[in-house]
């Protein structure tokens, strides 16, 4: 049986990582499915610009990793993966920083990542790589002569074509992401975006079989909705406040990010306490925000403003035994994420733009059927293609998402187990399993295609004859077999 080869910028520690976000958990979840390795970054910064790989275990899972470097963390991480290609790629063209010569190092850490992944590699192995710090990653494993299937996924969303040929290097990001044999996005909108950025920036086409074909290659694009594991949010038994049954919680749970739509959430709360009094002393919004990429200065301004922001709408309305907003810039442990969501009335996703948020498809899997709470979520966010019988807001259009918590907390009983049972069915069906099997098997398919293409096996284990005779400082194929149980 084929080995899946998990790589991601970053590779989590699950040996203490009660904090670990829903994707990477959606990862571990896919790799636990086959025998193999999850290869990345240890989240580590040294010095060492030639590291050895680390290799480690927990429970069935194995884990390569190497460090970064200090530059390698400034430019390609905080630089152009999150300076240049998140703004832009959630269509924030005033926030990238172009200018700032951040690609050399982007490029070189994707070639470091080649350098230590290429030697480990088996010809039967698949390969299954994850997000926008690793577009040109397939095409430095094909100078390495790796000829496996290798998938790409993108967990953020594709902005508009016109946004993406904004970056200086769009070329050399399409003809990287030509290397690949699969490309699985989140939403039909993202594929329609990511098929016009190649037909405008390398002149693709798209074939009469569905494919692509750019700068000589051929490749799928699909949408494949990321889901989450169901059965990790379905066992609480909380109920909502039984010593004040008429205060409603509205949680929410973004990471501190200027997408996730955070001040315009703030803005109309204060505006509902304003229009609907009677609801003051009866609710409260209890938002987590849990700081991300804190040296990049977007993210200070956004925390200063939502600190400002959230004092005084407490400051204005709050009392001595009533704060209206429970502001709290920490992260909360996944295991009392299922009580919190469980005991809110309301959990308000409102992202400008998202690839998928999983917060909405974890909310509805929390609920009580006989008495679930009411989603109030984005139009923009990736999950609102499949959670249509949510709430739908517009986050830009302030009189509409106070229109729309309102339709939320006043909501009848009757509509709102109607509406969670059409929202769980959807939960229940796309789960994490359905999605890590779905892109596995589309992928497979994927590079049988390439094989037929005239690139037969046996130029992949001669590729592989040569590198083992590469001196190795670093973990070997042998001892990644041993540690994977393979």
């Amino acid at each position: 049986m084929s080995r899946l080869v998990m790589v991601s910028n970053r590779v989590i520690d699950f040996g203490a990582a009660s904090q670990a976000g829903g994707v990477s958990v959606a990862i571990y979840d896919a790799l636990a499915r086959h025998s193999g390795f999850w290869f990345g970054w240890n989240g580590q910064v040294e010095d060492n610009e030639n590291p050895d790989t680390i290799v480690s275990r927990e429970g069935n899972h194995t884990t390569v990793t190497i460090p970064l470097t200090a530059a390698d963390y400034n430019d390609f991480y905080l630089g152009y993966s999150n300076s240049v290609l998140w703004p832009v790629f959630h269509n924030r063209l005033d926030l990238a920083q172009f200018e700032a010569g951040y690609y050399s190092r982007y490029v070189t850490v994707n070639k470091k990542f080649a350098a230590h992944l290429a030697p480990l590699i088996e010809p039967d192995d698949v390969i299954w790589i994850h997000d926008y710090h690793l577009f040109p990653l397939a095409l430095e494993l094909r100078k390495h002569g790796i000829e496996n299937p290798i998938g790409f996924f993108l967990h953020i969303p594709v902005g508009p074509a016109q946004a993406l040929i904004a970056i200086p290097e769009h070329r050399e990001i399409a003809r990287a992401l030509s290397a690949y044999d699969l490309i699985g996005l989140q939403t039909h909108r993202d594929v329609r975006n990511l098929i016009d950025f190649f037909q405008q920036s390398v002149f693709g086409s798209l074939l009469p079989s569905g494919r692509i074909r750019a700068c000589d290659s051929e490749l799928d694009i699909g949408c494949f909705p990321v889901g989450i594991d169901t059965n990790d949010f379905a066992t609480s038994t909380i109920e909502r406040d039984s010593e004040n049954p008429e205060m409603n919680r509205i949680i929410g749970i973004d990471r501190l990010d200027y997408t996730k739509g955070l001040p315009q959430k703030f803005r109309a709360f204060g505006q509902f306490l304003e229009e609907f009094p009677e609801h003051r002393r009866r609710i409260v919004l209890s938002q987590f925000a849990p700081p991300t990429r804190e040296s990049v200065e977007a993210y200070a301004d956004i925390r200063s403003e939502l600190e400002s922001l959230s004092g005084a709408i407490n400051g204005r309305f709050g009392e001595l035994d009533w704060v209206p907003i429970n502001y709290i810039h920490r992260p909360i442990p996944r295991r009392e994420l299922r009580d919190v969501y469980r005991s809110s009335r309301v959990c308000w996703v409102t992202p400008l733009m998202d690839g998928m948020n999983l917060v909405s498809k974890e909310y509805v899997a929390s609920q009580d059927p006989e008495d679930p709470g009411v989603l109030v979520l984005s139009k923009f966010a990736g999950a609102a293609e499949q959670l249509s019988d949510g709430v739908l807001v517009n986050p830009y259009d302030r009189n509409d998402m106070v229109q729309g918590l309102r339709r939320a907390l006043e909501m009848p009983i009757d509509e709102r187990v109607a509406r969670h049972e059409k929202l769980a069915s959807v939960v229940w069906t796309s789960d994490s399993d359905a999605w890590g099997s779905t892109f596995f098997n589309a992928l497979v398919k994927a590079g049988k295609r390439r094989t037929g293409r005239g690139q037969p096996s046996q130029r992949v284990r001669a590729a592989m004859k040569r590198l083992d005779k590469v001196p190795k400082t670093a973990i070997t194929k042998k001892s990644v077999t041993a540690h994977a149980g393979g």
